[in-house]
């Protein structure tokens, strides 16, 4: 089974990749926002804690989302793997996801991370918010703010599979075909 994290700051091309790689290697897309709305649409216990919690402005915590995703699990044993997206952000959250993918025998393939620098994820997120409607790709100081959470949280995971051997760096900034390739070589080489 192959079971990839996709990572990479907002504006990195994750969503566009995402695409690519399900359709090429057959994988179920657990987007952790998704999840979030399914469950709470499914009216699923899960979903149900998530909705009180949000509603008062609580983030959910992680044994909810935990849980969330082993319910996905369940529902597609027979599946091809995964693509992880939005999840796990901290090392607290990597450790979990290992846990549980360990209970079915399985582990993270490979963690590809889409490398660009600031500047560019700038210039993609505030014309993106031309198209978007969405007010954070608009604001330049929400765009800096998201970077720089990014950054200073997120880099402890991508160290937390780097000492696994499970970490591989893509240049994110040139043809989206090329990028692509850079991939599929990435998880075909794990």
């Amino acid at each position: 089974m192959l079971n990839l994290i996709l990572f990479g700051p907002p504006g990195a091309g994750k969503g566009t990749q995402s695409e690519k790689i399900i359709a090429k290697y057959n994988l179920i897309h657990l987007s952790t926002g998704d999840l979030l709305r399914s469950e709470i649409q499914a009216g699923t216990e899960l979903g149900l804690q998530a909705k009180t919690l949000m509603d008062k402005g609580i983030l959910v915590p992680d044994e909810v989302v935990i849980g969330m995703i082993d319910n996905k699990l369940k529902e597609h044993r027979s599946a091809a793997g995964f693509i992880f997206d939005g999840f796990p952000r901290t090392v607290k959250q990597a450790e979990a996801l290992d846990n549980l993918l360990a209970s079915y025998n399985e582990g993270i393939s490979v963690m590809v991370a889409l490398s660009v620098d600031d500047d560019e994820l700038l210039a993609r997120l505030l014309n993106r918010g031309k198209t978007s409607g969405r007010p954070d790709d608009q604001n330049e100081e929400l765009i800096a703010k998201r970077i720089q959470e990014y950054n200073s949280k997120t880099k402890p995971v991508a160290d937390y599979y780097q000492e696994q051997g499970k970490f591989v760096a893509i240049n994110g900034i040139g043809e989206i075909d090329f990028i692509f390739e850079e991939i599929s070589n990435a998880i075909e080489a794990a």
